[in-house]
């Protein structure tokens, strides 16, 4: 099956900004350990689709431990060079590898025990290629956790997302609460 072109609604959250969301008030309603504590195991390999500049993908990091790896994805090259100086600073750069993916593929070969996709899924026009590459991503039993911010992401819409995942391929297998978001998690069956 050929995957049709992803178009990434423009403009994507630029660079500069993501500095307003990592700040430290934001651990209070948004603690990546806490979020990400019940799903990555020692070992793990995991994707950080639309990391940024590492504020899940650091603690991902720590998480999955010296055996474990973390592949960060972004579309823009400036977030990766940020996330790179960070995960540096934390002693955490040999576990994480930076991938600068393209608007119309994803493009990791690796499969994953878990992949997240934080408040990113908004800006993805072509949602349902996006999500057969997640799924081709998954190993079988993997976990793919979506959050989107509920300011963005009406309840309705929300729901037609999650017709989508459905129609993807994902079972759905809860509705973690994290702050400011609606959410799903989702398993790969087969």
């Amino acid at each position: 099956m050929e995957i049709s072109k992803l178009k990434i609604k423009q403009p994507t959250c630029p660079w500069w900004f993501l500095f307003t969301f990592d700040n430290p008030l934001r651990k209070l309603y948004q603690d990546p350990y806490k979020i990400l504590a019940p799903y990555l195991l020692t070992g793990s390999t995991v994707i950080d689709l639309g990391c940024g500049m590492g504020y899940f993908s650091i603690p991902m990091a720590a998480l999955v431990g010296e055996q474990g790896k973390v592949i960060a994805v972004d579309l823009q090259e400036q977030m990766l060079v940020g996330l790179r100086g960070r995960a540096d600073k934390a002693g955490l750069v040999e576990r994480i590898k930076t991938h600068h993916c393209t608007q119309d593929q994803i493009g990791v070969s690796e499969e994953a025990d878990f992949i997240l996709a934080f408040w990113m899924l908004h800006e993805v026009h072509d949602s349902r290629s996006f999500l057969e590459q997640i799924l081709g991503m998954l190993k079988t039993g993997g976990r793919l956790l979506i959050a989107e911010p509920y300011f963005h992401v009406t309840r309705y819409k929300f729901q037609a997302m999650e017709s989508e995942i459905n129609e993807a391929g994902f079972s759905i297998s809860g509705s973690p609460a994290i702050g400011f978001s609606r959410s799903i998690l989702v398993e790969k069956d087969h």
